[in-house]
């Protein structure tokens, strides 16, 4: 989905100038197309998370269909499962470990995969923060799985990242889709989660698997909460 300078801004909280600042000062990614500035929804979502913008629960509005229950946070993070003290030495070996452990169909290429990751890092760090890291493919992993699944792991040893803000990578987020839209919308959900306080506390200290579930409950709730009283009004 292309956006306009508008639509940014409402996503992001801010006028459209501080948007038009950020493509030239901060390299928000933008495309010129008939002279208009216009944006890919997941590079959006991806350049807030990693710049520590805050994207407005609006952008959640409307998103869900009967029966995308599987979107939310927590469904697609039960499916995926969380994966602990997996070893690695760099980054390399990270990504490496990470799609050995993916829950993929038996088909898929495994190799290929980790290429295709690999090449998007040689683009940019996938890095977001506090030692969090959302390695991905250039377009959406959109793959032949039941429901959407979101894989947390904890490596044993924080590795360099190449992250903006100098800190080592010790957690590592993957998505997985059926389709390109429920990408959109667990990473939109995801990029919004990673800017909550108590849910970072609790992915620092490699928590218990159920204060992971809780928080994000907690923060999904707060999104349903939000949109509920929108609605009403």
């Amino acid at each position: 989905m292309q956006l306009t300078v508008r639509e940014v801004g409402q996503f992001l909280s801010v006028p459209e100038a501080t948007v038009t600042r950020w493509i030239k000062g901060r390299g928000l990614p933008a495309h010129r197309v008939g002279g208009r500035y216009r944006f890919n929804r997941a590079e959006v979502l991806e350049w807030a998370t990693a710049n520590q913008v805050r994207v407005s629960a609006e952008l959640f509005d409307g998103q869900d269909a009967p029966g995308d229950e599987a979107a939310k946070l927590v469904s697609a993070l039960e499916a995926g499962g969380i994966v602990r003290k997996l070893r690695a030495a760099d980054k390399r070996s990270a990504l490496q470990a990470l799609v050995e452990v993916l829950p993929l169909p038996e088909t898929i290429d495994r190799d290929l995969l980790l290429r295709l990751f690999l090449a998007r890092e040689a683009l940019a760090s996938t890095a977001v923060g506090d030692g969090i890291a959302l390695p991905h493919v250039r377009n959406p992993i959109v793959l032949h799985v039941n429901r959407p699944q979101i894989t947390l792991c904890f490596l044993e040893k924080p590795v360099d990242f190449g992250a903006l803000d100098g800190k080592p990578v010790d957690v590592l987020f993957s998505l997985i889709s059926p389709t390109a839209r429920l990408h959109l919308q667990l990473l939109s959900r995801l990029s919004y989660a990673l800017h909550d306080a108590a849910f970072r506390q609790v992915l620092a200290q490699h928590g218990a698997s159920e204060d992971i579930l809780k928080e994000l409950r907690q923060i999904e709730a707060g999104l349903a909460a939000a949109g509920a009283r929108k609605a009403a009004s």
